[in-house]
Formats: C-alpha cells, sequence, structure tokens
C-alpha cells in the first residue's frame, strides 16, 4: 500500500477555553429557558443541562490543574 502523497496539514490552534465557556454559556441558557417552561417539560432536560454544565466546569478545572489555561503558545 503506497504512503501519503501529500503532507497533513499543521494543527489547528484553538482556544479551547473559550470553546468550553461558550459551549456552557449555551447550556445555561438552555437551562433558564427550562426552569422558565417550569413542568410544560420533562424533567429529564433539565438535569441534561445540570449535568452539562458540572462536566463542563469540571474539564475547566482539569484544564487549569494541567496548566493549559492562560498559556500563551
Amino acid at each position: 500500500m503506497p504512503g501519503p502523497t501529500k503532507q497533513a496539514p499543521p494543527p489547528l490552534r484553538v482556544d479551547t477555553a473559550r470553546v468550553v465557556l461558550a459551549g456552557t454559556a449555551l447550556w445555561v441558557v438552555a437551562l433558564v429557558v427550562l426552569l422558565l417552561l417550569g413542568d410544560r417539560v420533562d424533567r429529564v432536560w433539565t438535569w441534561t443541562c445540570v449535568a452539562a454544565i458540572t462536566l463542563a466546569a469540571l474539564g475547566l478545572a482539569l484544564m487549569r490543574w494541567q496548566g493549559q489555561l492562560g498559556r500563551k503558545d
């Protein structure tokens, strides 16, 4: 089997913390909307939002612990 003919592109530089914070903000907005709707929606959606926000907070804490936050490469 022949090898690749093109060289792989360089990896993209992404501000991971900003992406996680943006996603968390969307989950918070969804949680607020669900709380405003009250009993008209299934509670599983509310707990899904809470779980997503919690996992994002844990992910940010892990990135801070690993030294990935605030690093300017």
